[in-house]
């Protein structure tokens, strides 16, 4: 079986580029970071021929169970879609972003940890020319397990990913801004917060409007607290917060408004305990 070439892998470039977003958010080099969503936004939609393409290794690596029957003609369809794009375009579209990403970031890019390579790589197999009969039924074989097992492969890899990866870094450089542990709630509003720039961060908006609210309802319920309501100085710094949180919403989230939220999540936890 040839050897696999995961720069030539649509659905490896984009996940590597991904993490790379990540990675510089982190790190604070929002340079690179911009650099790496502009080759997103410019190769990767769904106008674009590698769009295109990664929506094929989409619909294989992020179905949820199936029964054998359908998810076997799932697997045919997706390479009889496949079979219909310009290979030479997508060649020549994979050698711009690859050009983009040795000159404008670095070939490090290509070490970034990508969680299902394998199944990305699996599926690149099963696209190509370059595999025999009986490895190319070997290798469906294996995606037709993915597809039919009991739990979506998507979700666990994402969790794994995100929560595991992303997060715990994340996390850890806030750990060193603020003692202690972060919470449960702070740790995921900060996962939305990456992940917003790599998507179009509808999802973290959601997100925030949600915890906005949660946060305002607590703060109008410790308002009631008999040591909170005879203490005018509390009250009014309470109501103060209240007022931000309502304007919050209404307006871009920076890091500065983000250190904003956590800090007031921290106070919630601090007036209710785990009972917030």
């Amino acid at each position: 079986m040839p050897k696999h070439n995961k720069k030539r892998n649509t659905a490896f470039l984009y996940e590597t580029l991904v993490r790379e977003v990540v990675k510089q958010t982190i790190t604070k080099d929002f340079d690179k970071r911009d650099k790496a969503i502009t080759i997103l936004k410019e190769h990767f939609t769904k106008k674009e021929i590698l769009g295109k393409e990664l929506d094929l290794y989409k619909t294989l690596s992020r179905s949820q169970k199936m029964n054998p029957l359908p998810a076997e003609k799932l697997i045919q369809e997706a390479k009889k879609e496949y079979r219909k794009l310009d290979s030479k375009e997508i060649f020549n579209e994979q050698s711009t972003v690859i050009n983009k990403i040795n000159k404008t970031l670095s070939s490090g890019v290509y070490s970034n940890f990508v969680p299902n390579y394998k199944d990305l790589a699996t599926l690149s197999q099963i696209f190509g020319d370059d595999v025999s009969a009986k490895s190319r039924v070997l290798l469906e074989e294996h995606v037709l397990r993915k597809l039919t097992s009991s739990k979506s492969v998507l979700k666990e890899e994402r969790e794994t990913k995100v929560s595991k990866l992303v997060v715990k870094t994340f996390v850890n450089k806030f750990n060193q801004q603020y003692a202690g542990e972060l919470l449960e709630e702070q740790k995921a509003l900060l996962n939305k917060y990456v992940m917003s720039f790599i998507n179009n961060g509808v999802e973290f908006k959601f997100h925030l409007n949600e915890e906005l609210g949660r946060l305002r309802e607590k703060l109008d319920e410790s308002l009631k607290i008999e040591e909170i309501k005879n203490d005018k100085q509390m009250a009014d710094k309470m109501k103060m917060i209240i007022s931000y949180l309502e304007g919050a919403g209404k307006k871009p989230i920076n890091r500065e408004s983000l250190q904003q939220i956590l800090k007031i999540q921290t106070l919630i936890q601090e007036i209710f305990g785990n009972e917030h």
